[in-house]
């Protein structure tokens, strides 16, 4: 239930905000509680805006540039009460920190399965010819196991474009690049046509695998994307590092959506480990 909450609520956010944002826009009557309406909720706005038309791999977990402007427009109907101004202000300002301090969290991730030095059993995906594959099939000295939540996540997307421009390095270490999502093939086939490099575009069809490292997210897919043809339960983003014989030498389970590692740290893992 808390996750379908999530869900909704990471859909709804950021649309009252815009209507908050279009209602300021067009008041035409000037007053200090208007402005901070107006600058808490284009903060909102511009940040969720950005994140598609932008993407980033990662962010703060505060959020800082968003979150003062915000706070600010909140002091601002302190100031100048007016009602309902200083009710939608004070849900602007809960609705941000609710998504920074709730939504954007994963509480008590397993993490018993994916220790160091502990051996991953083998694993079965589909790759984007619909064929069975299985992590033995892979013989590279590493492999680098990224499970993203699917195409409809842009720092998902911004981090696997991260790996892509390090492909060159990742082949001098004769690491084998897993990329893998839960999505629809037809989704899988489009990020591995967008980006031509020698990965492994993989499909862990209805999550079994993430089940059985749990790392499922349950309604982690934002309330309306099945409209798009995604599944509502996806994964937790997470990065797992193997050497030649499966032992785990590296994982990240991030406790926040927003904070990732970046590739020169698992670089360096792999450098670190030929030593």
């Amino acid at each position: 239930m808390k996750n379908l909450l999530k869900s909704i609520f990471v859909s709804s956010f950021p649309l009252f905000a815009l209507i908050i944002l279009f209602r300021s826009i067009t008041n035409h009557l000037f007053h200090l509680n208007i402005a901070g309406l107006f600058i808490a909720s284009i903060s909102i706005v511009l940040f969720f805006s950005l994140l598609f038309i932008k993407p980033v791999a990662r962010t703060s977990r505060t959020l800082s540039l968003y979150s003062i402007p915000i706070l600010l427009g909140f002091i601002f109907n302190l100031i100048q009460i007016n009602y309902p101004s200083i009710y939608i202000s004070s849900l602007l300002l809960l609705g941000w920190l609710i998504y920074l301090f709730w939504y954007s969290v994963f509480e008590n991730r397993e993490k018993n399965m994916l220790e160091l030095g502990e051996k991953i059993t083998d694993l079965d995906f589909q790759n984007i010819l619909n064929k069975t594959v299985t992590l033995s099939d892979f013989t590279g000295d590493y492999k680098i196991l990224l499970f993203y939540r699917g195409n409809w996540c842009p720092l998902c997307m911004a981090q696997i474009k991260e790996i892509v421009n390090e492909y060159k390095e990742l082949e001098k270490r004769n690491a084998d690049v897993l990329l893998i999502s839960s999505q629809p093939h037809s989704f899988t086939k489009s990020l591995a046509k967008k980006h031509h490099v020698p990965f492994h575009f993989l499909v862990d069809v209805k999550n079994k695998v993430a089940k059985k490292l749990k790392i499922i997210h349950e309604n982690g897919l934002p309330f309306g994307f099945q409209l798009f043809g995604y599944e509502s339960d996806v994964v937790m983003p997470t990065l797992i590092i193997t050497d030649k014989n499966n032992k785990i030498i590296f994982a990240d389970l991030t406790d926040n959506y927003r904070v990732r590692p970046e590739p020169s740290t698992f670089l360096k893992i792999i450098d670190d480990n030929n030593q």
